[in-house]
């Protein structure tokens, strides 16, 4: 399976491992550049954008968000929606209150992602 990891901070970076030795293929981005050579090194598809990692996925689309709660994930969704199509799957994750999964999930359906 292809997934795309954006944010490779502790959790992000031990998550996208655990998927390479699952035998999947990632994409990967982050906002500063190291540790999206580290996951490169392990076998990561290195992105320079989001934009550019959506371009290297194959449809249907999935999408792993690792990011800290609040403006990061939202400003990051906000992001993804204007670039993935219907039936595309975004994955939340960050550690957000259950009330902003659920607010998030229905502006997701809104978009006909998953």
């Amino acid at each position: 399976m292809q997934l795309a990891m954006i944010g490779l901070g502790k959790m992000g970076a031990n998550m996208n491992l655990r998927l390479l030795r699952g035998g999947h293929q990632t994409v990967v981005f982050n906002r500063s550049p190291e540790p999206i050579r580290v996951a490169a090194e392990a076998g990561s598809i290195p992105s320079e954008s989001v934009p550019d990692l959506i371009g290297k996925l194959t449809t249907p689309r999935a999408v792993w968000m690792m990011l800290p709660a609040g403006a990061p994930t939202e400003a990051m969704l906000d992001l993804l929606l204007t670039l993935l199509s219907p039936d595309d799957i975004i994955i939340d994750g960050g550690n957000s209150n259950y009330k902003d999964t659920m607010r998030r999930a229905e502006k997701c359906r809104g978009h006909s992602i998953h």
